[in-house]
């Protein structure tokens, strides 16, 4: 029998990036843009399928799988969204079929200067043993880093 058990947690991670809020609010808005940030990693990740219906009550879908790794799926439903301020979704994560962590995300957007600051909040429940909001911080950090290289292109 499969020992249960949950951890709760919450991290919020802050950034600065020199672009308008329109620009950053659109990186996680449009499909063609979140499709380049939001992602496993090029070397060693393989996209299986991604969905991306971006409205209150849409969801959003992606789906991939590492070399000689489990399949890892997200799967996102849109609560709040206000363009330019704020995107409010809750997400489950999976790895081979099996739920690991249910979570609420929060992405504001706040003008700072010519800039935006914004401030990723994450508040989770990770399930039976495996990686805890610890765990999955480092992991955000490095998808807002993408973020970061895909706003300086132009």
């Amino acid at each position: 029998m499969t020992a249960r058990s949950t951890h709760h947690g919450t991290f919020v991670i802050d950034r600065v990036y020199p672009q308008a809020p329109a620009r950053v609010f659109a990186a996680w808005a449009t499909p063609e843009a979140k499709a380049v940030w939001f992602v496993g990693p090029p070397d060693k990740w393989t996209q299986v399928e991604r969905t991306f219906d971006f409205r209150v009550g849409g969801r959003e879908r992606l789906v991939g799988k590492s070399a000689g790794g489990p399949l890892t799926i997200f799967d996102s439903l849109y609560w709040d969204i206000v363009p330019e301020r704020r995107i409010v979704y809750s997400f489950d994560m999976n790895l081979d079929g099996k739920r690991i962590s249910v979570s609420l995300a929060t992405v504001e957007f706040l003008p700072e200067g010519a800039g935006t600051r914004l401030i990723f909040t994450e508040q989770g429940v990770h399930l039976d043993g495996y990686p805890t909001p610890e765990d999955r911080e480092p992991g955000t950090r490095g998808l807002l880093d993408k973020l970061a290289a895909y706003l300086r292109n132009p």
